[in-house]
């Protein structure tokens, strides 16, 4: 398993060589520290920027740990080579813009440097894989994905899992290791076990985890980091995998049929509920009705969360899955709708 730890930011000398030593024990693959902190909004702590790349050097040299960065441009590629780091990591909002990644795609050629990309903020593959493809067309050998989450907000986590993106990058290039950031999904050290567990056992090669010697202190993201003991904790608790394992138990087979047959089953119950929608609709029309009834969704919604509860579901799950569903619904009466208006 790969394990890339350290803090969200480099705040001083003092507080990075600090979180350095009380890492060692951990034998981690990387230590990772923003020097470049891209906020929001402006007159945020933005990082050290070019004054860490020393103190990061220095931590490499002291305590023979690989260090890794994020960078948004190439002058921060240039000066990160200049001071032989590791690797990189290119972040969330810096994979969403293809001019960016290209330019930075330039930067790297020639070089030998291990690059990591996030995904970007909106669930988009496309974009993700498009970043690969570009370091890739570079000459960049050393690749790995980086899944943090995405920019939804309607669910508990600071950033939603959208578990399928990451599995689907993995079946398209199963031959780059892919590593999960539960730091930024969770938001919070409360939720950063649940993910890290989730991740792994998944199947993820390995975990970015955001340490600080002392996170009540820290400058940026202080609820989500982790300290000692607590990574401790959740590096005992990961389950051990063996993906190596090819043959299926005679019960697991079974269980993945039933689930093959309730996914049939939930594709023909959402087929009948678009067609009643679709009726719905000429009803609508023929009454001057407006499509969405908002007194209408409030009551059902209620109702179906209400029901979601007495069998236990999650109630971010099931809301999430009904305001889709809902607005496939309100989709297709407008599609109608406008039609018979032609």
């Amino acid at each position: 398993m790969i394990l890339l730890c350290g803090p969200c930011s480099a705040e001083s000398f003092e507080q990075l060589y600090s979180t350095a030593e009380i890492l060692q024990p951990f034998s981690i693959d990387y230590f990772r520290a923003g020097l470049w902190k891209p906020r929001t909004r402006p007159n945020g702590f933005e990082g050290v920027k070019e004054v860490g790349l020393a103190w990061m050097k220095q931590i490499k040299k002291d305590f023979q740990m690989k260090i890794v960065t994020e960078v948004a441009n190439p002058y921060m590629v240039e000066k990160c080579l200049e001071n032989d780091f590791d690797a990189i990591w290119i972040g969330a909002r810096t994979t969403q813009n293809p001019f960016i990644v290209e330019d930075i795609a330039t930067a790297l050629e020639g070089t030998d440097i291990h690059v990591m990309v996030k995904n970007p903020l909106n669930p988009d593959i496309k974009l993700w894989l498009g970043a690969i493809e570009r370091l890739e067309k570079s000459g960049v050998k050393h690749i790995m994905a980086i899944h943090r989450g995405f920019s939804l907000s309607y669910n508990r986590y600071r950033q939603s899992p959208l578990w399928r993106i990451p599995l689907e990058l993995k079946q398209l290039r199963n031959d780059i290791p892919i590593i999960c950031d539960p730091s930024h999904i969770a938001g919070t050290t409360e939720l950063v076990n649940e993910i890290a567990n989730t991740a792994i056992a998944t199947g993820f090669d390995g975990l970015m985890l955001e340490t600080h010697v002392n996170p009540q202190l820290a400058l940026t993201d202080a609820k989500q980091q982790l300290d000692k003991k607590q990574l401790k904790i959740l590096i005992d608790s990961l389950p051990i995998v063996n993906k190596n394992e090819k043959s299926e138990t005679k019960e697991l087979t079974m269980l993945r049929n039933q689930i093959d047959d309730i996914d049939d089953e939930i594709i023909q119950l959402l087929s009948d509920r678009m067609g009643i929608s679709k009726q719905i609709a000429y009803i609508k029309k023929s009454t001057n009705m407006s499509i969405f009834q908002i007194d209408r969704w409030k009551t059902l919604l209620d109702s179906i969360l209400k029901n979601a509860k007495t069998y236990d579901l999650d109630n971010d799950f099931v809301k999430e899955i009904y305001e889709i569903i809902h607005q496939e619904s309100i989709k297709q009466q407008n599609l109608i709708i406008t039609k018979s208006e032609r």
